[in-house]
């Protein structure tokens, strides 16, 4: 969401914001856009996967009958989510620059509060790397990004020359000069469609198996007792290492240090 046109802070970001209820309904609107693009270009099975916060942003009742939506969390694939090796394509609508980026609308990787760096094969990587990594271990390129200026650079910097929409340019870690919804949908429509349209352009995003993760905290609690487990090694003071077989492997093990926590219930 944070990629998403007029978005600059927490009072669009969160359910509690004073602005959030009407720019859910942005969020909606630009991923509509993406999708109708999609089938324009000739998609005949869509599902989105609604992957910001709570993971129950985006207003399911305005979508196509024939659109799946997954929702909220945990769930296997994280963000990637309901995706295999039957799609064509994969579309990033509304993302961020990463959280070792020093520009960028509210850049982070993963958690904003809780992670500094989040790299594979020892080299940092955004949400958008990290996600078409996983789905490049299933066979499927991403053909289109959204977002911030910053954002979409960033992307197009380690996946190359791929379909991109600026909804904004960033002045800030809070701050944006940003096209109107309207505007932002119908590039999004246009930019999708065209790169639905010439999809045999892309390759999936490979990455060397097996696949070396390491995150840094902003606390160090959190690595230590992280190591407990056999399969982490401690970098340093903030970060640790994990080593899984595939992407697949390495997505649950995110899964598992972002949603992980003794209060868990039922």
């Amino acid at each position: 969401m944070e990629g998403v046109a007029g978005v600059v802070t927490a009072d669009q970001l969160l359910p509690s914001g004073f602005e959030y209820e009407r720019f859910r309904r942005f969020m909606t609107d630009e991923t509509l856009a993406a999708v109708s693009a999609a089938k324009q270009a000739g998609a005949t099975e869509i599902v989105v996967s609604d992957s910001h916060g709570n993971g129950e942003n985006l207003l399911i009742e305005l979508f196509p009958k024939d659109v799946r939506v997954v929702r909220s969390w945990p769930r296997h694939g994280g963000m990637m989510a309901g995706l295999d090796r039957s799609f064509a394509g994969a579309l990033f609508i509304g993302y961020h620059a990463s959280t070792t980026n020093p520009r960028g609308v509210r850049a982070h990787t993963f958690s904003s509060a809780h992670l500094a760096r989040v790299a594979l094969n020892g080299a940092a990587v955004t949400e958008a790397e990290f996600n078409a990594a996983y789905a490049g271990d299933l066979g499927v390129p991403v053909l289109f990004a959204s977002g911030d200026d910053v954002a979409v650079a960033e992307i197009a910097s380690r996946l190359g020359q791929i379909e991109t929409v600026a909804t904004k340019k960033s002045l800030g870690f809070h701050s944006a000069e940003t096209l109107t919804p309207a505007a932002a949908c119908e590039r999004i429509h246009d930019g999708v469609l065209a790169a639905v349209s010439h999809r045999e352009r892309r390759q999936p995003y490979a990455v060397a198996h097996p696949v070396t993760l390491e995150i840094t905290f902003k606390n160090y609690l959190p690595s230590e007792v992280l190591s407990y487990l056999r399969s982490v090694e401690r970098v340093d003071a903030h970060t640790i290492r994990f080593v899984g077989r595939d992407m697949q492997e390495v997505s649950d093990f995110v899964e598992f240090v972002d949603n992980y926590s003794a209060d868990l219930t039922p």
